[in-house]
Order: structure tokens, then C-alpha cells, then sequence
């Protein structure tokens, strides 16, 4: 189960003043999948407006309502070609290799149901986890570094100017402020009628077992 302190002490460094966000990349797709152009960059390369822009749609997945838009989901397959190895792949390097990249749009274009062109958007950052005690007030210095990914699918309202997201996902999960390189937050927008294709084509994962685990979501 997600904790919503968790991803609150995230998005609170999700401003040009406290971001740690290293890189930011993406493709712009038509409602086909076929890709139209695509970006990679040095996120603090950016100007200060498009950071504000680009942040406030990375905090859009773990700012979303906990266990209700945002649910934790497990890997059914961490094995060779699976898309647990390639986020790995693409978490380890920083987005750096554009094989890689190119690997997810595709893979993502050829799942994703779209009635409109939509905009895939990755941001990689490391966080360094400072040690805190039972009255969550800092004890020192970071035990670990929480190295991540979001992603964020969102529709285009313009050309190459990206709406609110749909859905997306952070990886590895952050749980009980520590990385859990087995589950993955998943988000969507509308919890009601989600982008199964996202969950079950795309990431291939599944919603941990409530009843089993005694909790309610």
C-alpha cells in the first residue's frame, strides 16, 4: 500500500529552487503511435518556465490520490527482454542511451490506445534519503539514494504542447521511504476507466492482493 507521506516528501523538492531531476526525454506520437519527433536533455539546461512546466507534470503521478489514481503493482516478469530490464537499463544510465529510449516509445507506441496525438515524458532523478526519526524531524545525512523514474503519457492540446497526464508511473516504487525495485506505482487519471493497456500490455505488472495482505485500498 502506497504511503501518501512517501510521495508528498518527493513532490516537495519538485520546484526549480529544490529539484534534483538530472534529465528529461521524450517523444511526441500520432493517435497511431507513429512517432514525430523526439527530445533528451540536461534537465537544468532548461529555463526556469519550462522547468515549472515539466515539473508540474512529473508531479502529477506521485501527487495523484494515493492507492486510488496511484496503486502499487507488482512485476510479473523481471527476466531477459522483459520491461522491468529495460526501465532498469534506462534508470541505470540516466536516459543517457537513446537505444534504450527509442526501445520504450516503441514499445509503449505499440500497446497505448489513443483517439489523439499524446506526448510520453521521462524524468530521471536521484534523491538522497535523509535518515529521520519517529518524529520525522532529519537525524543526519542520507542512508541511500533513491535513483527513479516518471513517466507521464500525456494528450497533445497543441503542437508539441502537452495536456494534463492520462496516465504513467514511477519506478521503482518508493515505499516506506526506500526504493522497492519489485512494485511500481502506477498512475491514472481516471481510476473509473483506466488505460488497462498500461498496466497489462505496456508494464505487464499486477495490483497486489488487498484481502491477502489484510488492507484496504
Amino acid at each position: 500500500m502506497i504511503n501518501r507521506e512517501d510521495m508528498l516528501e518527493l513532490t516537495r523538492r519538485m520546484t526549480p529552487k529544490r529539484t534534483s531531476f538530472t534529465r528529461i526525454a521524450g517523444a511526441y506520437m500520432d493517435k497511431d503511435g507513429e512517432m514525430d519527433g523526439s527530445f533528451n536533455t540536461n534537465f537544468l539546461n532548461l529555463s526556469t518556465g519550462e522547468q515549472e512546466k515539466n515539473l508540474a507534470i512529473a508531479k502529477t503521478i506521485p501527487f495523484s490520490e494515493t492507492n486510488e489514481q496511484l496503486k502499487e503493482y507488482s512485476f510479473t516478469s523481471k527476466g531477459k527482454g522483459s520491461i522491468w530490464q529495460l526501465l532498469m537499463g534506462m534508470r541505470q544510465c540516466g536516459l543517457k542511451n537513446d537505444a534504450l529510449m527509442y526501445t520504450f516509445y516503441e514499445h509503449v507506441a505499440e500497446h497505448y490506445r489513443a483517439e489523439e496525438e499524446y506526448a510520453i515524458f521521462i524524468f530521471h532523478d536521484r534523491y538522497d534519503v535523509p535518515v529521520k526519526g519517529t518524529d520525522k524531524e532529519r537525524l543526519g545525512e542520507s542512508e541511500e539514494v533513491y535513483e527513479y523514474l516518471i513517466c507521464a503519457i500525456c494528450p497533445l492540446m497543441g503542437e508539441y504542447e502537452p495536456g494534463k497526464p492520462e496516465c504513467g508511473f514511477l519506478f521503482p516504487a518508493f515505499l516506506a521511504r526506500s526504493c522497492d525495485m519489485e512494485h511500481v506505482a502506477v498512475f491514472q487519471a481516471d481510476s473509473r476507466n483506466p488505460h488497462l493497456e498500461l498496466i497489462e500490455k505496456i508494464l505487464g505488472v499486477k495490483e497486489e492482493n488487498a484481502k491477502e495482505e489484510g488492507i484496504e485500498r
